[in-house]
């Protein structure tokens, strides 16, 4: 099993479901790991997984509605330990509607968390990953098709999609791998009692891209499900 040690990653939105699967994996690997939530209380239960693997590990709040919070996380981050390792998880899924009921404000918060907020997130990192020649990047997107109902979200993650493969050609070359995740479609809070798989299934195959070698596959698209049996 390929190690980690003295790594540090951020994880956004482990506070459950795959932000928290993601973070209990990297620290298995002996990663140490920053847990963001929206609210410091919410980041307790993944701190206190996460105090059995041995590692370093510290909370950040912000909600990612806001910019404020944003720019006061990313400034709170910027005094801490260099990031190695980057999961932009967060996201929220719009309520349900009929495609053409779906209001300005729902578009515009679901944009903001899902899109904006990522952005913002890597452009206060993935500098500092460039300059010193190491960083994974991975950006979660979804395989949703054909839900008008859920169309800020699926837009948003085809946003993700297209944003990921832009960062990924301008960081080329610098060993600064910058990769989608698609986690499948997952019993969570979001994806419903109904979803094909149990979230447990997203390791280990959400950990492929963080553990590409140096100067490996960039702008790409891993899929979750297809590493069942990654030992890695």
């Amino acid at each position: 099993m390929q190690y980690l040690e003295n790594n540090w990653a951020l994880v956004t939105g482990a506070s459950r479901g795959i932000g928290r699967q993601i973070a209990c994996g990297l620290a298995e690997r002996k990663c140490n790991v920053i847990v963001h939530a929206r609210t410091d209380l919410h980041t307790a239960e993944t701190l206190d997984l996460l105090s059995n693997y041995g590692i370093e590990t510290f909370a950040i709040s912000a909600d990612l509605s806001l910019t404020s919070e944003i720019d006061d996380m990313i400034g709170r981050l910027k005094t801490g330990p260099a990031i190695d390792i980057l999961y932009n998880n967060a996201a929220i899924q719009n309520k349900w509607d009929e495609i053409w009921d779906i209001d300005q404000d729902e578009w515009l918060r679901t944009l903001q968390i899902n899109l904006f907020a990522m952005i913002r997130i890597c452009n206060a990192i993935a500098p500092d990953m460039k300059k010193r020649g190491f960083g994974r990047i991975v950006n979660l997107t979804s395989g949703i098709r054909d839900v008008p109902q859920l169309s800020p979200y699926s837009v948003s993650k085809a946003a993700v999609d297209k944003y990921s493969m832009d960062l990924a050609a301008e960081l080329r070359g610098t060993n600064v791998l910058v990769n989608r995740l698609d986690p499948g479609w997952l019993r969570t809070d979001m994806g419903g009692e109904h979803a094909q798989h149990e979230v447990e299934t997203v390791l280990p195959g959400a950990l492929v891209p963080a553990l590409l070698e140096d100067n490996g596959p960039s702008g790409e698209l891993f899929e979750a499900q297809n590493y069942r049996d990654f030992k890695g």
